[in-house]
C-alpha cells in the first residue's frame, strides 16, 4: 500500500516553528504530540508506518513533532507543558476543518485533554489511547516512588541513543517490550535521530508533573478511553482513572504489554475495531472484501472476522472448523492479498473500503 504525506510548517506563540504532516484524504483525525516523534522518518517505521496507513485509510491523519524534536524546531529554551499547549493550538489552528477528531496516545492524552476543554466546539470525538491525566511525580505516593521518576529522568540523561544495548533494551522494553527485533533495532534508531539526551530528559521532566485530573471531570465530548492491561510505561490503572473521571466515557482494556501497539497484536485489531465504531465509520465491509483478490465466499467471511479483530480460535469457533483449517484457510487467503500479516490484511481491506466509498 503506497502511503504518501505532505509536511509543512506552522509558528507557535513564540515563534517556534513546528513540522506538521498529513496522510490521507477524508474526516481529520489529529494526534496530538508526544515524546518520540518524527513525521519524516515515521513513513520508514516498522512501528509507526502501520499506524498512518490505517488511520489515513478513511481520513486525512494529521500529526507533528513537538519542539525539540524531530523536524520541529530543536533548539528551544521553553520545553514546557505550557509550551506544549500553545503548539497544539497554532496546529490546530492551521487545519481548516471546522471540527476533528482528537487522539491522545501517552502524554499527548493530556495535551488533549485540556485542548478540548479549551476549544470543545472544535472537537467531534477525544480518543485517549494508553494515556494518563497525572504524570509520574504527581501520583507519587511515596519517597520511593518520587525517586523511582527521578532516577528514570537522569537515566534518560546518561543513556538516551547510546549504542550501549543494554540502555537500548531499558528504553524499548518500556514502549514495545514484545517487539520485533527489526522493530527493537528501529525504536533505538529513534531515540537518536529524535531529540538529544538533554531535550528528551527535559520532556520527560516535565511530563512528569502534568496534571490535567481537574479537567477531565469538565469534558463534555464524546470520549474513548482504552489501555493495555500490561503497559510498561503507563500503568492500566491511569487509563481506568482518566476513563472514570470523563463523563460518559467509554473504556476499553487491551489485552497488550506494548504501551504502543503493534500490527501483529491481537489488540490491534481490536483497538481499530472499537475506534471505527466510535468513530461512526464503516466496520470492515465483508461482503466485498477485496473483489480483485478472487477471494471464495468462505474466504471472505473469514477475513471479515480477521478484521473484526477475532485470533484464529474465536475465528474457528464462530464457523464450526478447526483452528489448523482457519489457519491454513489464512495462508491461502494471505497469498491472493499478497501480504504476510494480519495487520497487512486489515489495512487492504480498510483502503479497499474507503476507495469503494470514495467512487460511490
Amino acid at each position: 500500500m503506497k502511503l504518501c504525506q505532505s509536511i509543512r510548517f506552522c509558528t507557535s506563540a513564540d515563534g517556534t516553528r513546528i513540522a506538521v504532516a498529513s496522510c490521507g484524504d477524508g474526516p481529520v483525525i489529529l494526534r496530538a504530540a508526544h515524546w518520540l516523534s518524527h513525521v519524516d522518518y515515521d513513513l520508514e517505521s516498522p512501528v509507526w508506518r502501520p499506524w498512518l496507513q490505517v488511520l489515513s485509510a478513511r481520513n486525512r491523519f494529521v500529526r507533528y513533532d513537538p519542539r525539540g524534536c524531530g523536524l520541529s524546531d530543536r533548539h528551544v529554551a521553553d520545553l514546557s507543558i505550557e509550551a506544549w499547549h500553545a503548539d497544539m493550538d497554532a496546529v490546530a489552528a492551521s487545519i481548516e476543518e471546522p471540527r476533528f477528531v482528537l487522539l491522545g496516545l501517552s502524554q499527548g492524552g493530556a495535551l488533549a485533554i485540556a485542548y478540548a476543554l479549551r476549544h470543545a466546539e472544535r472537537v467531534s470525538h477525544l480518543v485517549l489511547l494508553n494515556a494518563y491525566g497525572q504524570g509520574r511525580q504527581v501520583r507519587a505516593q511515596t519517597e520511593a516512588e518520587r525517586l523511582e521518576a527521578e532516577t528514570l529522568v537522569n537515566f534518560v540523561r546518561i543513556g538516551w541513543g547510546r549504542d550501549n544495548p543494554a540502555f537500548c533494551q531499558f528504553f524499548t522494553n518500556l514502549f514495545i517490550p514484545d517487539g520485533t527485533p527489526e522493530q527493537h533495532r528501529w525504536w533505538g534508531d529513534l531515540e537518536r535521530i529524535t531529540a538529544t539526551a538533554d531535550v528528551a530528559a527535559q520532556l520527560l521532566w516535565h511530563m512528569q508533573r502534568i496534571d490535567v485530573s481537574d479537567l477531565a471531570v469538565k469534558l463534555r465530548i464524546p470520549t474513548l478511553v482504552a489501555h493495555s492491561r500490561g503497559d510498561m510505561r503507563v500503568p492500566f490503572d491511569e487509563g481506568c482513572r482518566l476513563a472514570a473521571a470523563i463523563p460518559g466515557a467509554r473504556f476499553v482494556p487491551l489485552e497488550s504489554r506494548n504501551h504502543v501497539l503493534l500490527p501483529d497484536e491481537p489488540a490491534w485489531a481490536v483497538f481499530q475495531t472499537e475506534l471505527a465504531a466510535f468513530l461512526g465509520q464503516d466496520s470492515f465491509e465483508q461482503s466485498h472484501p477485496i473483489p480483485a483478490a478472487g477471494l471464495t465466499p468462505a474466504e471472505a467471511v473469514i477475513l471479515g472476522l480477521v478484521a473484526e479483530g477475532l485470533d484464529n480460535r474465536a475465528i474457528a469457533d464462530r464457523i464450526g472448523k478447526s483452528v489448523k483449517t482457519v489457519r491454513n484457510q489464512l495462508s491461502v487467503i494471505f497469498s491472493k492479498l499478497g501480504v504476510h500479516s494480519r495487520s497487512q490484511a486489515i489495512v487492504m481491506t480498510l483502503s479497499a473500503g474507503a476507495d469503494r466509498r470514495r467512487r460511490g
